[in-house]
């Protein structure tokens, strides 16, 4: 369902034991056209990690989300101006009012496990 479509992980750590980058690394061993947000760069998985959505060079369809609730809202506001047309908000990265922003601006909004719904874990 998602291997067409472009992913974009927000909240991608270098370290390998934090959930943000175990999810990057699983979706690029699986062949995921996905990138890694971290707003302090860096790499992880091999690849580049961006420091926000506008510096992603490829339009992202699908947004994942794991990053503490008080960021949540900025990372929606990329994804609107971004044009994501989804968003998963993962256990522990979840906030009403980002949820409210996201489905006001048409996304689609999943408060869910991407990994598992997917059958990825």
């Amino acid at each position: 369902m998602y291997e067409n479509k472009t992913l974009v992980v927000f909240g991608v750590s270098q370290d390998p034991s934090k959930y943000g980058n175990k999810i990057f690394k699983t979706l690029r061993a699986k062949g995921f056209d996905v990138f890694g947000i971290n707003p302090k760069g860096g790499t992880a998985a091999g690849a580049n990690l961006w420091p926000d959505l506008a510096s992603v060079p490829a339009k992202a369809e699908v947004a994942i989300m794991v990053i503490p609730p008080a960021a949540l809202e900025d990372a929606v506001q990329q994804c609107i101006a971004g044009g994501v047309k989804e968003i998963w908000f993962q256990p522990g990265a979840q906030s009403p009012r980002a949820y409210e922003l996201a489905s006001a601006a048409g996304i689609e909004a999943v408060e869910s496990c991407f990994m598992a719904d997917n059958g990825l874990w």
